[in-house]
């Protein structure tokens, strides 16, 4: 029993920290990836993809929907997402099973 509450211990203590830490870590990482500088670059990125798929013969629908998962890729809930959803690993064995 005693053992019992040692444990339930240890995890409330772990869960403190990580209650405290993890919202620190999303708040620098989302400040770093939405500064001024990083906006304007990325809506540069952005506007130079839709028009390289305009180029390339989309049409504005076709476009659109490929600018909408480009920006995916930038957004940290859309990184977040992937990683949950395993979709980064997914594509990396899809490539390695292609070989």
């Amino acid at each position: 029993m005693a053992e019992e509450k040692h444990d339930a211990q240890e995890v409330k203590e772990i869960l403190g920290v990580v209650s405290t830490e993890i919202p620190k870590l999303l708040e620098a990482i989302s400040s770093s990836m939405y500064s001024k500088e990083n906006a304007e670059n990325l809506a540069k990125s952005v506007a130079s993809f839709y028009k390289s798929m305009k180029e390339a013969g989309m049409d504005d629908k076709q476009a659109f929907e490929m600018t909408q998962k480009f920006m995916a890729n930038f957004s940290l809930g859309g990184m977040i997402g992937q990683v949950f959803q395993g979709k980064p690993w997914e594509s990396a064995r899809k490539e390695k099973d292609d070989d």
